[in-house]
């Protein structure tokens, strides 16, 4: 039996200036440790709010860079599809997230490009806010198929250059 997909964004659906719809996540503790744990971060900030509080002074236990990526891969592929890949991803954490906090993700489109093998770059720059106050900016560069025949994961050596 075989599976035909379709993908849910092509490049030429995206223009300079789209905003990508808002994600909205409730964080509990249990976000914070299990991020912590599945990226085996055994750093003790990231679960236990004793040592969080009194020795690092925060009010809690925080998420860690790796969660910070993963919560951005998911918001990116929420948008792109199945089809989009992620080439490139940076960002900085500004202020951390407690459990408690209502993250909300944002994002724009900046730039698109098609390189010289033909892949379609979607540039954005990305937000994760609480209250109105980021917390982690960053950018990211995606590649999205042209048509439903082309498939970025396919890309391999010179003809993927993200």
């Amino acid at each position: 039996m075989s599976t035909s997909y379709t993908p849910k964004l092509l490049f030429g659906d995206v223009r300079v200036g789209d905003r990508l719809p808002e994600l909205v996540h409730a964080v509990t503790p249990t976000t914070v440790v299990l991020g912590a744990l599945a990226s085996r971060d055994w750093r003790p900030m990231h679960h236990d709010k004793d040592f969080a509080t009194t020795r690092n002074g925060t009010r809690d236990i925080f998420i860690n860079t790796p969660n910070n990526a993963a919560w951005f891969e998911r918001y990116i592929t929420d948008w792109s599809g199945p089809f989009g890949r992620l080439g490139r991803l940076s960002f900085q954490m500004k202020t951390p997230v407690f459990p408690g906090d209502e993250i909300h993700f944002g994002g724009e489109v900046k730039s698109l490009a098609t390189d010289d093998s033909g892949c379609h770059w979607v540039d954005l720059d990305l937000s994760i806010e609480v209250g109105g106050e980021p917390r982690t900016v960053g950018k990211a560069r995606v590649a999205l198929p042209g048509d439903i025949a082309d498939n970025p994961w396919q890309r391999k050596g010179a003809r993927w250059q993200p």
